[in-house]
């Protein structure tokens, strides 16, 4: 009988910090990393999924506790609510619509191409769906919210196949998106024209101030956790971070108002981007890259050619609809982070691209907003009216 390793919370905790140094290690030593654009979370979190999958049915399994890389998640999305200030998303509203509209527009080609090929494969045109937007455009939570959906629809391992194809999507984003990002800007000879990185600025410095920052944080996650609850008790199928990122937001703007807070941008940038790191390789380590084997043929002829269009799109329809500029090429790779896997695959292939070539900060508005908060609407909406019109 094989063994299984049942790791606690803060043996994750512990895995996902050295995860992080292993792949700044893994960069500095394996320069085409670097070329490809591979975040350092990215980088470090497949080392662990890897030897999981090497290890699992042969000599030990390893049964992950998702407390904190669930924690972490939503609080990442939290600081993105903590930076969607209205005068930023006015700034940036004709950017927001065109992305929402180009991810919508991608969710309905992802379940038009599922479904296509299921049905020319001989098997439940559904299934399409599942690995479609239900997976990819939606991520892990959107797969769970509507495999008991599908499953009471009558498709058989609905959640089973939704969940392997979103670990695909999670796996194939975070590998690919930032090499997309890359090629535009070194095909197109694309420079940024902003020389400082405000979405990565310094900590604020001041303890007091941190310490206000990270407590905000914690009420509007306890908030945010009865909201989301409340709408779920509505019938609203929506991911569990979408909560705190609405209480977060609306703090954020009061405290913009009226200042009763005094919240530092520099602070929450920072504390976003430790969660986003830990959080990223805690999702690796969960990764149960074992399920992509148990898909059948029809099932990975779906998913590659789900990648193949995410790519087509990243380079030619976002490319051009968000202005064909350096900034342009930045939300591309962004684009296909959360078209593929989720939005934190987004802003780490974004945080990558920024590292190499300067600066975007239209891109880490736009992005995160349509990724995170708006496209999961739209897309709840498409999966449903595609699902019944099947029925």
């Amino acid at each position: 009988m094989i063994p299984t390793w049942k790791l606690n919370a803060a043996q994750v905790l512990g895995l996902a910090c050295l995860g992080v140094w292993i792949g700044g290690w893994l960069k500095r030593r394996v320069p085409l990393l670097d070329r490809l654009n591979i975040p350092v979370s990215i980088a470090g979190g497949m080392v662990y999924a890897l030897a999981a999958l090497a290890l699992h049915g042969r000599y030990l399994n390893l049964d992950a506790d998702v407390v904190l890389r669930d924690l972490l998640m939503i609080a990442f999305m939290t600081t993105i609510g903590l930076s969607a200030r209205l005068e930023l998303i006015r700034t940036g509203g004709a950017g927001v619509v065109r992305m929402l509209a180009i991810a919508s527009f991608g969710a309905v080609l992802q379940n038009l191409l599922g479904m296509a090929l299921a049905r020319g494969l001989g098997i439940d045109a559904r299934l399409g769906i599942l690995a479609g937007s239900v997976a990819l455009c939606g991520g892990p939570a959107t797969a769970l919210a509507f495999g008991g959906t599908f499953e009471k629809m009558g498709v058989a391992g609905a959640t089973a196949t939704a969940m392997a194809s979103a670990t695909f999507g999670i796996a194939v984003a975070g590998l690919i998106g930032g090499y997309i990002g890359g090629w535009l800007v070194r095909r197109h000879g694309l420079k940024s024209t902003v020389d400082a990185l405000p979405h990565a600025a310094e900590p604020g410095g001041e303890p007091s101030a941190l310490l206000a920052t990270v407590l905000v944080m914690g009420v509007a996650m306890g908030l945010g956790n009865l909201l989301s609850a409340g709408l779920e008790r509505l019938g609203l199928v929506l991911p569990i971070y979408i909560g705190a990122m609405i209480v977060a937001a609306l703090i954020r703007n009061l405290d913009d108002r009226y200042g009763f807070l005094r919240i530092s941008q520099p602070d929450v940038d920072a504390l976003g981007k430790v969660a986003l790191y830990l959080f990223i390789v805690m999702a690796l380590v969960t990764l149960r890259l074992w399920e992509l084997a148990r898909l059948a043929l029809p099932l990975i002829v779906i998913l590659t050619a789900q990648v193949a269009l995410c790519w087509l799109m990243c380079v030619t329809l976002c490319y051009r609809a968000m202005g064909r500029g350096y900034e342009a090429a930045v939300m591309s790779a962004g684009f296909c982070g959360f078209m593929l896997g989720i939005t934190a695959n987004a802003v780490a292939c974004m945080e990558e691209l920024v590292e190499n070539y300067g600066a975007a900060p239209e891109a880490f508005l736009v992005v995160p907003v349509v990724g995170a908060f708006l496209v999961d609407f739209t897309n709840s909406l498409i999966i449903t009216a595609m699902a019944n019109l099947l029925r």
